[in-house]
Protein backbone atom coordinates (compact mmCIF):
# COMPACT_ATOMS: atom_id res chain seq x y z
CA UNK A 1 0.00 0.00 0.00
CA UNK A 2 2.88 2.39 0.85
CA UNK A 3 4.38 1.94 -2.82
CA UNK A 4 1.26 2.62 -4.25
CA UNK A 5 0.50 6.12 -2.50
CA UNK A 6 4.80 6.64 -3.28
CA UNK A 7 3.23 5.67 -7.17
CA UNK A 8 0.78 8.16 -7.07
CA UNK A 9 2.59 10.60 -5.47
CA UNK A 10 4.93 10.37 -8.40
CA UNK A 11 2.51 10.65 -10.71
CA UNK A 12 0.32 13.77 -9.12
CA UNK A 13 3.39 15.61 -7.60
CA UNK A 14 1.55 18.98 -7.24
CA UNK A 15 -1.86 17.04 -5.77
CA UNK A 16 -1.16 18.24 -2.15
CA UNK A 17 -0.31 21.93 -3.30
CA UNK A 18 -3.39 21.79 -5.16
CA UNK A 19 -5.49 20.42 -2.44
CA UNK A 20 -4.66 22.60 0.07
CA UNK A 21 -5.05 25.50 -2.36
CA UNK A 22 -8.22 24.18 -3.88
CA UNK A 23 -9.55 24.65 0.31
CA UNK A 24 -8.35 28.49 0.30
CA UNK A 25 -10.19 29.07 -3.21
CA UNK A 26 -13.15 27.14 -2.28
CA UNK A 27 -13.73 29.25 1.10
CA UNK A 28 -12.82 32.47 -0.39
CA UNK A 29 -15.49 31.90 -2.59
CA UNK A 30 -17.83 30.74 -0.10
CA UNK A 31 -17.66 34.02 0.80
CA UNK A 32 -18.39 35.67 -2.36
CA UNK A 33 -21.39 34.00 -2.73
CA UNK A 34 -22.35 34.91 0.54
CA UNK A 35 -23.26 38.47 -0.16
CA UNK A 36 -22.78 38.97 -4.36
CA UNK A 37 -26.03 40.17 -5.90
CA UNK A 38 -26.79 36.29 -7.82
CA UNK A 39 -25.69 33.43 -6.07
CA UNK A 40 -26.69 34.88 -2.83
CA UNK A 41 -30.52 34.62 -3.51
CA UNK A 42 -32.43 31.93 -1.22
CA UNK A 43 -34.04 30.68 -4.71
CA UNK A 44 -30.89 29.30 -5.86
CA UNK A 45 -30.74 26.09 -4.11
CA UNK A 46 -27.72 25.09 -1.48
CA UNK A 47 -26.54 22.69 -3.50
CA UNK A 48 -26.62 24.55 -6.73
CA UNK A 49 -24.33 27.34 -5.21
CA UNK A 50 -22.39 24.39 -3.63
CA UNK A 51 -22.01 22.48 -6.91
CA UNK A 52 -21.22 26.53 -8.46
CA UNK A 53 -18.17 26.67 -5.89
CA UNK A 54 -16.50 23.28 -6.48
CA UNK A 55 -16.52 23.91 -10.21
CA UNK A 56 -15.38 27.46 -10.23
CA UNK A 57 -12.49 26.21 -7.36
CA UNK A 58 -11.12 23.60 -9.93
CA UNK A 59 -11.18 26.13 -12.57
CA UNK A 60 -9.62 29.00 -10.48
CA UNK A 61 -6.86 26.57 -9.57
CA UNK A 62 -5.80 25.18 -12.85
CA UNK A 63 -5.37 29.63 -13.92
CA UNK A 64 -3.54 30.66 -11.25
CA UNK A 65 -1.14 27.37 -10.72
CA UNK A 66 -0.51 27.56 -6.98
CA UNK A 67 2.69 27.00 -5.54
CA UNK A 68 3.61 25.00 -2.22
CA UNK A 69 2.40 27.15 0.69
CA UNK A 70 5.56 28.58 2.76
CA UNK A 71 6.47 26.67 5.61
CA UNK A 72 5.13 27.40 9.27
CA UNK A 73 2.06 28.70 7.39
CA UNK A 74 -0.78 28.90 9.72
CA UNK A 75 -3.36 27.02 7.49
CA UNK A 76 -6.51 28.00 9.40
CA UNK A 77 -5.53 31.43 9.73
CA UNK A 78 -5.34 31.72 5.82
CA UNK A 79 -8.61 29.85 5.45
CA UNK A 80 -10.13 32.53 7.84
CA UNK A 81 -8.92 35.50 5.81
CA UNK A 82 -9.62 33.81 2.21
CA UNK A 83 -13.37 33.77 3.62
CA UNK A 84 -13.15 37.46 4.41
CA UNK A 85 -11.46 38.31 0.83
CA UNK A 86 -14.26 36.86 -0.93
CA UNK A 87 -17.21 38.24 1.47
CA UNK A 88 -15.56 41.67 1.03
CA UNK A 89 -15.58 41.41 -2.68
CA UNK A 90 -18.97 40.43 -2.58
CA UNK A 91 -20.14 43.26 -0.08
CA UNK A 92 -19.01 46.30 -2.42
CA UNK A 93 -21.36 44.78 -4.72
CA UNK A 94 -24.20 44.70 -2.66
CA UNK A 95 -23.41 47.94 -1.73
CA UNK A 96 -25.10 48.91 -4.71
CA UNK A 97 -28.02 47.01 -4.86
CA UNK A 98 -28.48 48.57 -1.37
CA UNK A 99 -28.32 51.76 -2.80
CA UNK A 100 -30.65 50.93 -5.32
CA UNK A 101 -33.32 49.50 -3.07
CA UNK A 102 -33.09 52.39 -0.75
CA UNK A 103 -34.29 54.38 -3.69
CA UNK A 104 -37.11 52.39 -3.75
CA UNK A 105 -38.27 52.55 -0.45
CA UNK A 106 -37.91 56.25 -0.83
CA UNK A 107 -40.25 55.89 -3.86
CA UNK A 108 -42.81 53.74 -2.12
CA UNK A 109 -43.29 55.98 0.64
CA UNK A 110 -43.58 59.13 -1.37
CA UNK A 111 -46.37 57.10 -3.38
CA UNK A 112 -48.33 56.50 0.05
CA UNK A 113 -47.57 52.72 -0.43
CA UNK A 114 -46.07 52.32 2.99
CA UNK A 115 -48.50 49.94 4.07
CA UNK A 116 -47.77 47.95 0.98
CA UNK A 117 -45.81 45.13 1.61
CA UNK A 118 -44.27 42.18 0.16
CA UNK A 119 -42.54 38.69 1.50
CA UNK A 120 -39.09 38.70 -0.24
CA UNK A 121 -38.13 35.19 -0.57
CA UNK A 122 -34.12 36.20 -0.48
CA UNK A 123 -34.46 37.98 2.82
CA UNK A 124 -37.25 35.67 4.23
CA UNK A 125 -38.65 39.18 5.48
CA UNK A 126 -41.04 41.91 4.26
CA UNK A 127 -40.04 44.48 1.70
CA UNK A 128 -42.28 47.81 -0.01
CA UNK A 129 -43.50 47.00 -3.85
CA UNK A 130 -41.46 49.37 -4.87
CA UNK A 131 -37.88 48.10 -3.46
CA UNK A 132 -38.89 44.68 -4.83
CA UNK A 133 -39.30 45.98 -7.69
CA UNK A 134 -35.86 48.26 -8.18
CA UNK A 135 -34.07 45.23 -6.63
CA UNK A 136 -35.41 43.11 -9.29
CA UNK A 137 -34.78 45.64 -11.95
CA UNK A 138 -31.03 46.09 -10.28
CA UNK A 139 -30.27 42.59 -10.68
CA UNK A 140 -31.59 42.30 -14.19
CA UNK A 141 -29.70 45.12 -15.29
CA UNK A 142 -26.15 43.76 -13.24
CA UNK A 143 -26.26 40.09 -15.09
CA UNK A 144 -27.39 42.52 -18.51
CA UNK A 145 -24.19 44.58 -18.17
CA UNK A 146 -21.34 41.94 -17.29
CA UNK A 147 -22.00 42.50 -13.70
CA UNK A 148 -21.27 38.52 -13.08
CA UNK A 149 -17.75 38.90 -15.26
CA UNK A 150 -17.10 41.69 -13.03
CA UNK A 151 -17.31 39.72 -10.06
CA UNK A 152 -15.49 36.56 -11.34
CA UNK A 153 -12.50 39.01 -12.44
CA UNK A 154 -12.76 40.62 -9.13
CA UNK A 155 -12.26 37.33 -7.79
CA UNK A 156 -9.72 35.81 -9.98
CA UNK A 157 -7.18 39.10 -10.14
CA UNK A 158 -7.81 39.13 -5.62
CA UNK A 159 -5.40 36.12 -5.85
CA UNK A 160 -2.79 38.51 -7.56
CA UNK A 161 -2.99 41.23 -4.87
CA UNK A 162 -3.13 39.07 -2.09
CA UNK A 163 -2.09 36.07 -2.35
CA UNK A 164 -3.95 32.88 -0.31
CA UNK A 165 -1.17 31.85 2.02
CA UNK A 166 -0.59 35.76 2.79
CA UNK A 167 -1.48 36.56 6.57
CA UNK A 168 -0.13 39.96 6.61
CA UNK A 169 -3.85 41.80 6.21
CA UNK A 170 -3.33 45.14 3.61
CA UNK A 171 -6.64 46.18 3.02
CA UNK A 172 -5.14 49.14 1.42
CA UNK A 173 -3.90 46.59 -1.31
CA UNK A 174 -7.17 44.93 -2.19
CA UNK A 175 -9.54 47.14 -2.64
CA UNK A 176 -9.90 50.97 -3.48
CA UNK A 177 -10.52 51.99 -0.20
CA UNK A 178 -11.53 55.59 -1.06
CA UNK A 179 -13.97 54.54 -3.30
CA UNK A 180 -15.35 51.61 -1.67
CA UNK A 181 -15.91 54.06 1.70
CA UNK A 182 -17.36 56.49 -0.71
CA UNK A 183 -20.09 54.32 -2.07
CA UNK A 184 -20.86 53.15 1.65
CA UNK A 185 -21.46 56.76 2.60
CA UNK A 186 -23.56 57.02 -0.29
CA UNK A 187 -25.70 54.61 -0.40
CA UNK A 188 -28.66 57.48 1.17
CA UNK A 189 -27.24 59.70 -1.85
CA UNK A 190 -27.32 57.55 -4.88
CA UNK A 191 -30.74 56.36 -3.27
CA UNK A 192 -31.80 59.69 -3.42
CA UNK A 193 -30.34 60.13 -7.52
CA UNK A 194 -32.70 57.43 -8.06
CA UNK A 195 -35.72 58.56 -6.23
CA UNK A 196 -34.80 62.37 -7.37
CA UNK A 197 -37.21 62.52 -10.51
CA UNK A 198 -41.02 60.43 -8.08
CA UNK A 199 -39.73 62.55 -5.25
CA UNK A 200 -40.55 66.46 -6.98
CA UNK A 201 -43.38 65.19 -8.66
CA UNK A 202 -45.32 63.65 -5.85
CA UNK A 203 -44.08 67.30 -3.88
CA UNK A 204 -45.34 69.13 -6.59
CA UNK A 205 -48.29 67.33 -5.99
CA UNK A 206 -48.06 67.62 -2.59
CA UNK A 207 -48.28 71.40 -2.48
CA UNK A 208 -51.05 71.75 -5.02
CA UNK A 209 -53.24 70.18 -3.08
CA UNK A 210 -52.34 72.02 -0.17
CA UNK A 211 -53.32 75.14 -2.30
CA UNK A 212 -56.36 73.42 -2.65
CA UNK A 213 -57.47 72.34 0.76
CA UNK A 214 -57.02 76.20 1.61
CA UNK A 215 -58.79 77.48 -1.48
CA UNK A 216 -61.71 74.97 -1.25
CA UNK A 217 -62.00 73.14 2.28
CA UNK A 218 -64.56 71.59 1.56
CA UNK A 219 -62.65 69.01 -0.88
CA UNK A 220 -61.57 65.80 1.19
CA UNK A 221 -57.61 66.77 -0.14
CA UNK A 222 -56.25 63.73 1.82
CA UNK A 223 -58.75 61.07 -0.09
CA UNK A 224 -57.26 62.80 -3.04
CA UNK A 225 -53.63 62.66 -2.30
CA UNK A 226 -54.03 58.71 -1.82
CA UNK A 227 -56.07 58.40 -5.09
CA UNK A 228 -53.42 60.32 -7.02
CA UNK A 229 -49.75 60.15 -5.53
CA UNK A 230 -49.33 56.17 -6.97
CA UNK A 231 -50.80 57.28 -10.15
CA UNK A 232 -48.62 60.13 -10.38
CA UNK A 233 -45.52 58.44 -8.93
CA UNK A 234 -46.09 55.05 -11.66
CA UNK A 235 -46.65 57.77 -14.78
CA UNK A 236 -43.13 59.25 -13.16
CA UNK A 237 -41.66 55.76 -13.35
CA UNK A 238 -42.56 54.88 -17.08
CA UNK A 239 -41.60 58.04 -18.22
CA UNK A 240 -38.14 57.98 -16.89
CA UNK A 241 -37.35 54.13 -16.77
CA UNK A 242 -34.98 54.35 -19.80
CA UNK A 243 -32.99 57.16 -17.93
CA UNK A 244 -33.08 55.09 -14.79
CA UNK A 245 -31.84 52.25 -16.08
CA UNK A 246 -28.82 54.27 -17.94
CA UNK A 247 -27.95 55.48 -14.00
CA UNK A 248 -28.23 52.39 -12.82
CA UNK A 249 -25.94 50.54 -15.42
CA UNK A 250 -23.55 53.62 -14.09
CA UNK A 251 -23.66 52.76 -10.82
CA UNK A 252 -22.52 48.87 -11.62
CA UNK A 253 -19.95 50.06 -14.40
CA UNK A 254 -18.51 51.78 -11.57
CA UNK A 255 -18.03 48.67 -9.92
CA UNK A 256 -14.73 47.97 -11.84
CA UNK A 257 -12.97 50.63 -10.37
CA UNK A 258 -13.10 49.47 -7.05
CA UNK A 259 -10.43 46.56 -7.93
Amino acid sequence: MDEFFKQFALLFPTLDNNLSAGILVFLRLVGLFRLSPVFSKSEIPAMVRISLAVVFTVIVVGIIKPAAPPPHTPFFLCMILNFLFGFIIGYVANCILAAISTGGDMINTQMGMSSAMIMDPSTKGQVSIMSNYFSVLALLIFIYSGGIFWLINAFIKSFSLYPMYSINFHFENLVNIQYLSDITANILFCGLHIAGPVLLATLGQDIILGIISKTAPQINVFTLSFLFKPLMGAFILIVILPMLINVITDYFVSFANIF
